[in-house]
């Protein structure tokens, strides 16, 4: 049997009288380095008999069973007739402005652009230039101009003068600019974990288009395909982007524990609040499209979504807090890594709530410019829908982000904590016995 040598407490880092871990410079949380001096693997950790112990009992009794519930949802969910509205179909066109004149008949209300059709998914007219009445540039914020490449609506029994309605402004270069900036961002500070993070990315985006929305158009329970499809995502994510380990198996549990708290928040609130979804975007809408669906749900299931992100980015940053913090100290106790992995989180969820508040009140700043502009009070403002539903959204989700501080942490902290200390009983039991081949 190999050697096993027990990890001593380092001389540099370790519990003061009052029980409180002292970490060295560059014994910070994240992996960080502070100029080269002091570097910590926590690999150590990982590789822990102990910690692996654990850890399976957490992944044997929590993960299994949650994650086996949720694919099993999932597969019973699953939308599988064809969702789509026949009154609300559209079909879609892009196209290229070449020449801008006054319309014909009315040439004081709009103009007639000639449009080079670049795109005609279904049809021949590719390549065709047509005429398409757009609004004058005194009608809109945006007008249309030479060069603008448009979005087109098509009536396809229509005759060609008349099939083609101008849209809107398409804005596909830039987008992909932007994502292709993203993407070489993401993987020139991250490398192969960037790669593994983009394609946890689209599969978010999967789930969300071929599970979460049909699923919820097609009648199923928005709170529950939520949660069930949530849970996926992050099991996927984390896994996919951290690697299947310890660190990232308590990370996953304190992120599902914490996304079932922020749903049944969200679902109480929104039921006490007595909200009827009707001042969402869009709602009355898909109201009117699909009158079967609970917008109340639809709501709560927002809130579960917006809520997911931010809880990975806390249990992950916590986890490795611990993982850290017991990689400078392997003897350290629970209490003394739950102390310091929380005064770690307080400073990180301060700036988190805060980022998330301002997120949905950037959301609704015109509306709330117009309250302002109106003079209405802000106690009376606050309590309608449009407004309330915005405070329930940022409070709910941030009360998620506060619980899965102490989730994880306290979940990371019963995982290593006191590694050397049951090495070195494990040690004596084992040299008590007569195996000499374990040293303390």
């Amino acid at each position: 049997m190999p050697r096993r040598n027990v990890g001593r407490r380092r001389a540099d880092s370790k519990p003061n009288r009052r029980g409180r871990i002292d970490i060295p410079p560059g014994h910070g949380h994240g992996h960080g380095h502070s100029s080269g001096e002091h570097v910590v693997d926590t690999s150590v950790v990982d590789s822990d008999a102990i910690v692996a112990r654990r850890v399976r009992i957490v992944v044997a009794a929590f993960l299994v069973p949650l994650i086996l519930a949720a694919v099993i949802a999932m597969i019973v969910l699953w939308p599988g007739a064809d969702l789509k509205v026949p009154a609300a179909q559209q079909q879609g066109a892009r196209g290229t402005v070449t020449k801008l004149v006054p319309c014909p008949e009315t040439p004081a209300d709009c103009d007639e652009a000639t449009v080079h059709l670049t795109d005609t998914p279904g049809l021949n007219d590719k390549g065709l230039d047509v005429p398409v009445q757009v609004p004058k540039a005194t009608q809109v914020a945006l007008p249309v101009k030479v060069g603008n490449h448009l979005l087109l609506n098509v009536k396809p029994g229509d005759p060609i003068n008349t099939r083609y309605d101008y849209v809107d402004h398409d804005r596909k270069v830039p987008l992909l600019w932007l994502a292709g900036i993203f993407a070489v961002a993401v993987i020139a500070l991250s490398r192969w974990r960037g790669v593994s993070a983009l394609i946890a990315l689209g599969v978010t985006a999967v789930t969300l288009t071929q599970f979460i929305l049909p699923a919820i158009v097609k009648g199923s329970n928005p709170l529950l395909v939520a949660v069930v499809g949530g849970s996926v995502i992050m099991v996927i994510a984390l896994f996919l982007t951290h690697g299947v380990n310890a660190q990232s198996s308590v990370a996953l549990a304190g992120t599902i524990s914490a996304l079932a708290l922020t749903a049944f928040l969200g679902w109480f609130f929104v039921k006490v609040s007595a909200f009827s979804g009707l001042a969402s975007d869009g709602a009355s809408q898909i109201k009117g499209l699909v009158p079967g669906i609970d917008l109340s749900g639809v709501l709560v299931a927002g809130i579960v979504i917006g809520a997911l992100g931010v809880l990975d980015d806390v249990t992950v940053t916590q986890a490795s807090a611990v993982w850290e913090l017991s990689a400078a100290n392997p003897s350290a106790s629970r209490s003394a890594l739950i102390g310091a992995g929380l005064r770690i989180g307080r400073a990180h969820v301060a700036s988190v709530v805060n980022t998330l508040v301002l997120a949905y009140a950037g959301a609704a700043l015109p509306l709330l410019m117009v309250f302002a502009i109106g003079g209405v009070s802000s106690g009376y403002v606050v309590t309608t829908e449009i407004v309330a539903v915005e405070v329930v959204r940022g409070l709910v989700g941030s009360l998620g982000i506060i619980a899965a501080v102490p989730l994880t942490t306290a979940l990371a902290a019963m995982a290593v904590a006191d590694r050397s200390r049951d090495l070195v009983a494990e040690a004596e039991h084992l040299g008590g016995t007569g195996d000499s081949s374990v040293e303390a």
